[in-house]
């Protein structure tokens, strides 16, 4: 009964996927997080329903909306991330093995990089933003929620396995539930309704519960990181750091000992006892990075890390029998695997961010009607944070979230650009009308356009002049 449910759900979907690309979007992005196909137990398990959608999506784009928007808007981090697609492809031409695990992972990361561009160019409202966000928040929070009451129910039992795909591993699972932590918190804290609030806060504490219970130390500092990021930017870090003090405590009194003692060996690294997982890191990463020595440019080729491993391992330890493992580092992962220019890529993808970030808000503190757009590039920037420090312990540098929130950021920059620039260009009220001069093509005076206007950002002037690019245009 699931099965058909689901498959009905997706078959009807079809036709307004390709009537409307951006529908197609949330549908996607639904099936790729929450996966409700993992969730039966007959034939919907092997559909690939976010394959169909997605060519249905793309064909409806060609279509319909080809000439009227752009499949995805063009700046710091969608270049960076065509350019990475490409550098990909062409790491792998002289790379010592290449088989159809190697074509369906350069497929699968094509596949993530266009829905990730394609998310820049359907998203260009405030509204549109703020859909994909919540179905993000809803698809992922249902199983910190899930994982939350299960583990209370059971008094803490271990999270051992993800619900699947690039979530089935627990460490991986830990990775996501911190990432869509803050979309849980902004969008719920946003809402009018306080029932939808307190559920959104609820949510939260769970998901809590969730990334504890999986036992990932990597998932413990992503946390932990983005906590104390979402404190600093909430203007009330005293009272922020007091509220994480006191779930600290709550931790250290009712978290049950497996996790406090899975969380102690932390600080191994430092004090040299290092158990079996902490020792085949350092070795992986020791392997990655003789790899990065012999190979600086294009790297062994996407997904020879492993295919190369033992021959590096005879060069870093030799004689000493060493067992294949995969980098656990997404930064090494991509750095071994396709190079230095890739690597700089990744960089350049992942903490742009930070800096679009900053200039949302310095456009939105100008305008008292955007507090919108502080909240998300909040939130966006502490989503990518729990990625940059929970991706230094997995092998996760072709997470399709990641990738995702990219270019969220770009849709969020450019929307802020265009509603900024159609609040400049708005027709005035009648008195106003009444004192402008008679001409209807008279420009406003540059003073009464947004100081950002002129202010360059990545080597390119701002919107916000008469006859400004169609990019920053409404619609």
């Amino acid at each position: 009964m699931r099965d058909l449910v689901v498959f009905l759900a997706v078959l009807a979907s079809l036709p307004i996927c390709f009537r409307r690309p951006y529908v197609g979007l949330l549908v996607f992005t639904w099936l790729a997080y929450m996966r409700p196909q993992d969730l039966c137990w007959g034939f919907a398990q092997t559909m690939r329903f976010s394959l169909y959608v997605g060519i249905t999506m793309i064909a409806g784009y060609l279509a319909r909306e080809r000439g009227e928007r752009r499949f995805f808007k063009r700046d710091t981090r969608t270049t960076a991330m065509v350019t990475l697609l490409l550098i990909t492809y062409v790491s792998t031409i002289p790379a010592r093995k290449f088989d159809g695990e190697i074509f369906t992972g350069l497929f699968e990361f094509t596949k993530i990089i266009a829905v990730a561009l394609f998310t820049s160019g359907q998203c260009d409202t405030k509204d549109r933003v703020r859909g994909l966000a919540w179905i993000i928040a809803i698809s992922l929070g249902f199983f910190g929620v899930k994982g939350g009451l299960h583990g209370i129910a059971t008094g803490g039992s271990a999270i051992h396995q993800g619900p699947g795909g690039m979530l089935e591993d627990n460490n991986d699972f830990a990775l996501g539930m911190v990432m869509c932590l803050p979309f849980i918190f902004y969008l719920g804290a946003a809402e009018k309704w306080k029932l939808v609030r307190l559920a959104s806060f609820a949510a939260v504490g769970l998901t809590v519960v969730t990334i504890v219970l999986t036992h990932s130390r990597g998932g413990f500092l992503a946390l932990s990181a983005v906590f104390l990021f979402m404190a600093w930017r909430s203007g009330r870090l005293i009272r922020a750091l007091l509220g994480l003090g006191i779930l600290l405590t709550a931790f250290v009194l009712f978290a049950p000992e497996s996790v406090r003692e899975r969380y102690r060996t932390i600080d191994d690294v430092r004090t040299g006892q290092q158990d079996g997982s902490v020792q085949g890191r350092l070795v992986s990463w020791q392997i990655a990075l003789s790899m990065v020595k012999h190979h600086p440019l294009l790297g062994v080729g996407h997904k020879n890390f492993q295919a190369n491993y033992q021959t590096h391992a005879a060069i870093v330890f030799p004689g000493m029998p060493v067992v294949t493992r995969v980098t656990h580092n997404s930064y090494l992962q991509i750095w071994s695997e396709n190079g230095t220019i890739a690597i700089t890529l990744f960089l350049v993808i992942l903490f742009s961010v930070f800096f679009v970030g900053r200039n949302i808000r310095a456009i939105a503190k100008r305008h008292g009607d955007m507090a919108w757009a502080i909240r998300y590039s909040n939130m966006i920037e502490a989503s990518m944070l729990g990625f940059i420090i929970g991706g230094f312990f997995l092998n996760r540098g072709h997470f399709d979230l990641t990738y995702q929130v990219a270019g969220l950021a770009t849709a969020l920059w450019f929307t802020v650009r265009a509603h900024v620039f159609q609040t400049a260009t708005a027709p005035a009220g009648p008195a106003a009308l009444a004192a402008a001069p008679a001409s209807p093509n008279t420009a406003p005076p540059r003073s009464e356009l947004p100081a950002e206007s002129t202010r360059p950002v990545w080597g390119r002037p701002q919107f916000g002049l008469p006859g400004a690019p169609r990019w920053a245009r409404p619609g």
